[in-house]
Formats: structure tokens, sequence, C-alpha cells
């Protein structure tokens, strides 16, 4: 997908009060997805309790996600395509310039640029000019 074509990404969520409500009452979210929705334990609702909602984001080629850190579990489904998925262990955090500072607009994102991974493969002149320290973390990824 060029940078100047059209592309999309929906998200859409719910708030975590709606399971608490009659199931006649839930959004399509909810109604679709009972394994996240249930007020009780599921194996992706474990802690139903402790749940914070559920956000569904659904993108085409050639969206990208910015590296994060999610204190949930994740779920993907693949429907058509291929998506390239960069997972670090939690111990590799301080590596990944995650963002801590709970207000800051990108709390728990990193500063690390996971498009460059494609750049590393050919013969492009901007790879010299990634700090070393991206480079190297890229690299092993």
């Amino acid at each position: 997908l060029g940078p100047t074509e059209k592309h999309f990404y929906w998200q859409a969520g719910i708030p975590r009060e709606e399971r608490l409500h009659p199931e006649d009452t839930w959004t399509f979210v909810s109604r679709d997805l009972p394994s996240f929705s249930s007020p009780e334990p599921t194996f992706f609702g474990f802690m139903p309790e402790m749940q914070k909602g559920i956000q569904c984001r659904f993108g085409e080629r050639g969206v990208t996600a910015a590296t994060h850190y999610d204190a949930g579990r994740n779920m993907v489904a693949m429907m058509v395509g291929a998506k390239r998925y960069v997972l670090s262990p939690p111990n590799a955090c301080p590596n990944l310039g995650i963002v801590t500072r709970r207000r800051h607009p990108v709390f728990r994102h990193s500063l690390l640029n996971f498009g460059y991974l494609n750049l590393l493969e050919g013969d492009d002149p901007d790879v010299d000019t990634m700090p070393k320290e991206e480079r190297a973390w890229l690299e092993v990824a």
C-alpha cells in the first residue's frame, strides 16, 4: 500500500460495565464475541471483574501498529493475508524504549520504529542514519 493510497483502520470498543447489563442490550461486539464479554470466567476473560472492556481493531494491508505493551491477554485473527508480529519477552521492555509516564500521550508505546524492518533487508542508504542501538534491536527482531 503506497503512502498516498487510501487505507482504513477501524476500531470498536465497549466499556467494562456492558457485561453486567442484560444480554439483549449488549452491542454487537459483546453479542458476537461472548467469550470476551461473559460475566463468568472464560479462557479470554479469566477474571471478568478485572477486565477493562473490549477493544477490537481491524486493519487492512499496509497498516502498521506501533510497538506497545499490553497488560491483558490479546487475540489475533487473520481473515485473509499475512501480518508480521514482533513479540518480545517482558524482560526486553527496558530495551524497547517503552514510555512509562502514565500521562504521556504515548504511554506504554515504544519509541522504536519497527517500520524499518523491511529496510534492513535491502540496500537502502537511510539505514545508515539509524541509531546503532535501534538497528541492533531490529536485527534481532
